[in-house]
Formats: C-alpha cells, sequence, structure tokens
C-alpha cells in the first residue's frame, strides 16, 4: 500500500469515527439494507461469492454526501443477512484514478479475487482521462492495484466505464459502458486470455444499433448475463425522453433479451424492458452463487435534482443498496424475487384471512404478503405511514405508486399496466419501499421519509385479500 492509498483510507475512517453518533440516531437508517458508515453510497460492485462468502463492494464518498472521488466500500457475509464491514477496498490514490476508482466487477480465477474498475483523471481544465484498472486479492479483503491494464480505444470519449467481466469457453470478457465519438451510448466488448491484455470485439449494443434508433447519449453499468440460454443485457441508458408511463426517472435501468454470437461479437435482441418502475433503482449489477442463482442489487437511489434534499443528508450520510433479488426469464421476461435467505429475518408473524384490513400499527422495517381473491374488481389501496400510496385500478388494469418529491414537496407518481393483480410482497425498511408485484413481474423500488411517529400502514378500496406480515429487525 502506498503512503498516499494509507493517508486516504485514514481520512476516511476518522470521518466515519466524527459522525459515527449522529448517522447511528438518524430515524431514517436503515434495518436490513446496506448503507454508507457515512457520506455517499451509490453504484453496488463487485458482486460475488468468494471462497464460501458473498462480497458486495460499492462506490462511496466518505467526505461529502454529495458525488466526488469515489472509493471502494466492502462488505461480507457468509448468509446475505448478517454483513461484515470490512477495510476500505480502493481507495483513488494513484494517477490512473485521481478522481476515483468507478464502479467495475469481480471475478475469480486460481484460487483469487480480481477487482476490475474504471480510474477517472480529470485535469484542471476539465478535461477527462479513463483507464480500466485490476486490484488482486489472496483473501478478498486486501487488494494489490495492478494498475490499468486496458486504455480508452479510438471511437469513444473519455466515457467508458463500468467493466463487467465473465468467462465463456476457457476466454475472458468484459463489456464497457460508453458513448461515442457521435455522443450516442453503446455497450463495447472485449476479450482476454490473461485478464491482463485485452483485445476489442466491438460495440454489441447501443444507439442506432439493431433498430434501436437514438437511444440515449451514454450507457452505464453493462452487465451481459445468460438466463434460459438467453443472452441478457442490463445497462442503464442515459438520455431517453418520457414516454407516456415509460422512462419517467431522469435515468434508466432495464434489459435486452438476445443472442450473442461470441466469434462475430453480433448480439440480437429485443426491445428494452425497465427493471423497476419506481423512483429510485439505477446502476444494477449481478452475480451468480455457487448454487447457480443469478442475483441482483442496484443502487436504491439516482442522480436527479432532488438527491440534495433527502433528509438523511442532514446526519451525514445519503442513500443505500437494494435487498438481493433472485432474477428468473420467463416467456423472455425478467421476474425478480427476494433472495431466499431474506426469510431469516421475519418474525412476529401477523395473519388476516381474506376480507377488508383498515389498518396495521407499529410497522417500520417488515415484509407484508398480500394475496388477492381474483378477479380484482374495483380499486386498491395501501397508504404508507402517510407518505407513500399503492394504488390499483382494474378499469384501467393500472397500479401506480405515489410520494412527495423531496425538493418541491408535491406528490409525484410512477405507473404501469397489468393484465390482472393477484399478489404483492412489500419489503418496508424506515426509509425504503420494494414492492414485488404479481411474483416480481413488475418493481416499485423508491425511498420516502415518513414522519417517525406515523407507524400506520392502512389499506382502503373494494378488494379482498389475506394478508401476512412479518417485523425484519428494528
Amino acid at each position: 500500500m502506498t503512503e498516499r492509498e494509507s493517508l486516504l483510507k485514514e481520512q476516511a475512517y476518522k470521518e466515519v469515527k466524527k459522525y459515527e453518533k449522529l448517522i447511528q440516531q438518524d430515524p431514517y437508517r436503515l434495518s436490513y439494507h446496506l448503507m454508507p458508515l457515512v457520506g455517499l453510497l451509490n453504484d453496488p460492485n463487485g458482486l460475488i461469492q468468494f471462497k464460501g462468502a458473498y462480497h458486495v463492494f460499492y462506490q462511496w464518498n466518505p467526505f461529502d454526501t454529495a458525488h466526488g472521488a469515489k472509493f471502494w466500500g466492502h462488505y461480507s457475509s457468509v448468509d446475505m443477512v448478517n454483513w461484515k464491514e470490512e477495510p476500505i477496498a480502493l481507495a483513488p490514490s494513484e494517477w490512473y484514478e485521481k478522481n476515483g476508482c468507478y464502479s467495475g466487477s469481480a471475478i475469480e480465477s486460481d484460487g483469487k479475487l480480481y477487482l476490475f474498475y474504471t480510474g477517472n483523471v480529470k485535469s484542471d481544465d476539465g478535461a477527462r482521462e479513463t483507464y480500466q484498472c485490476l486490484a488482486v486479492s489472496t483473501d478478498g479483503v486486501h487488494f494489490e492495484k495492478k494498475g490499468p491494464v486496458l486504455k480508452l480505444p479510438d471511437g469513444y470519449t473519455a466515457h467508458f466505464r463500468d467493466p463487467k467481466v465473465w468467462k465463456k469457453n476457457d476466454r475472458w470478457y468484459m463489456i464497457i459502458g460508453a458513448q461515442t465519438l457521435e455522443e450516442e451510448g453503446a455497450a463495447v466488448l472485449f476479450v482476454s486470455d490473461d485478464l491482463y491484455q485485452w483485445e476489442e470485439l466491438g460495440p454489441i449494443a447501443g444507439s442506432r444499433k439493431n433498430g434501436l434508433g437514438d437511444f440515449g447519449y451514454m450507457w452505464e453499468c453493462p452487465d451481459l448475463i445468460q438466463l434460459q440460454s438467453k443472452e441478457v443485457l442490463l445497462v442503464s441508458p442515459q438520455g431517453l425522453e418520457p414516454n407516456g408511463y415509460l422512462y419517467n426517472n431522469l435515468f434508466q435501468s432495464g434489459y435486452f433479451v438476445g443472442t450473442l454470437d461470441y466469434e462475430t461479437a453480433q448480439y440480437q435482441h429485443g426491445d428494452f424492458v425497465e427493471l423497476d418502475r419506481g423512483f429510485d433503482f439505477y446502476a444494477p449489477q449481478t452475480f451468480r452463487d455457487e448454487s447457480g442463482r443469478t442475483i441482483l442489487y442496484a443502487w436504491m437511489g439516482i442522480t436527479d435534482e432532488s438527491e440534495p434534499y433527502q433528509p438523511t443528508i442532514a446526519n451525514h450520510w445519503v442513500h443505500a443498496l437494494t435487498i438481493p433479488r433472485e432474477l428468473e426469464l420467463r416467456d423472455g421476461q425478467i421476474f425478480q424475487k427476494p433472495a431466499a435467505e431474506l426469510k431469516n429475518l421475519r418474525k412476529d408473524e401477523v395473519f388476516f384471512d381474506y376480507g377488508k384490513h383498515d389498518s396495521l400499527d407499529g410497522v417500520c422495517a417488515a415484509e407484508m404478503e398480500l394475496d388477492f381473491a381474483e378477479p380484482v374488481d374495483g380499486t386498491f389501496e395501501i397508504n404508507f405511514r402517510g407518505e407513500a400510496v399503492l394504488s390499483y385500478d382494474s378499469s384501467k388494469l393500472e397500479i401506480s405508486l405515489q410520494r412527495r418529491n423531496m425538493k418541491t414537496g408535491l406528490s409525484e407518481k410512477r405507473v404501469c399496466m397489468l393484465d390482472k393483480l393477484s399478489k404483492l410482497q412489500i419489503f418496508m425498511d424506515h426509509s425504503s419501499l420494494e414492492i414485488f408485484v404479481n411474483g416480481g413481474q413488475e418493481m416499485f423500488t423508491a425511498r420516502y421519509f415518513p414522519q417517525p411517529e406515523d407507524q400506520t400502514i392502512s389499506f382502503n378500496g373494494t378488494a379482498s385479500f389475506r394478508l401476512k406480515k412479518w417485523s425484519l429487525g428494528g
């Protein structure tokens, strides 16, 4: 470890210590989600199960609740429920990363853990440089930086980042989010035999490819995974214009389902589908665990004009990650479901049989399952602690989530269409909602900030349903 790296880590730990008590007293601190110890958290990075333990790295600015020179924070767990804070994995100490160790991924090879990430460099005149970098560990905790392994190729601006690496047919592949010189988003594929020397195969998807037309000015956080013998490209395009119910956040996250020819680097895919219909879901990343499950985490937040108005900023922290979600592909559509391990959090079960239910009190961190008597005819509404409302109208086949905008104080809404409503599974935490609709066919993820003393969930409408509720922590 260089002297500069040691100094940066020491300064970060001082920030953690400085605000530790204040942060722990925040009523919006979450019970069972991963959060920053101080400062700002954003993208999940380096997701992997290594030597039996789950590892979640994340983008972290310990010195401010705004975006700056990012570190990689690090949590580990043997069960995806109880997490251990590990030493800082990466600090922006070297010339090739001095303005941030940006997002990336992790793989295992020869019993070692390899982290690939983007080194971000900005000069005083605003010019940007970008390098894809490597750090290696034998124990999964302490990392030796190897420096850049890939420089910016021709044809792209310096907005070229977020390497995701995987193995296929005894070769290593890397996909990177990019912006072309025409300022159009793309996902670019590379191949390597040794993880150090990389050959460009070319862009496999992007604006004006495969019939997309104009589809954003930058594609972030690409992730190519295999589900049911299909290659599914997860990506976060920036610059999509709202289109009815679609693309209503500043930036979007979604996926294409298709087939990749590794020999020709040609990817034939279908339409773009959003992964989440809520307000706060971005930069998802997946990994495959030792049992073969594909598990996703995402940043439960987004960079938009409301971000600086979150009330936790007054206590020197902001943002969190989603719960882990298992992905399945059914008839060409991704379904998400909570990782099975989260059932170990359940306690104090409450059960209501079919009928109308007025309210539940004392609810801050909980899981609820609602099974509806079909067909649902009429309207249904859940009011979460006076701050957010989930509504369904069978005459419109429309489900929506409404909350108060943190900047303006006005109500804002996200909507999607359903053929029917049969089931809801809802994970509430002190300042978050994750709503799985019809077994994860659709999702709504949001941060919300109710008055701490309001802990009432009320139900309205004509629909009849069976309800189970569990407490999930403090």
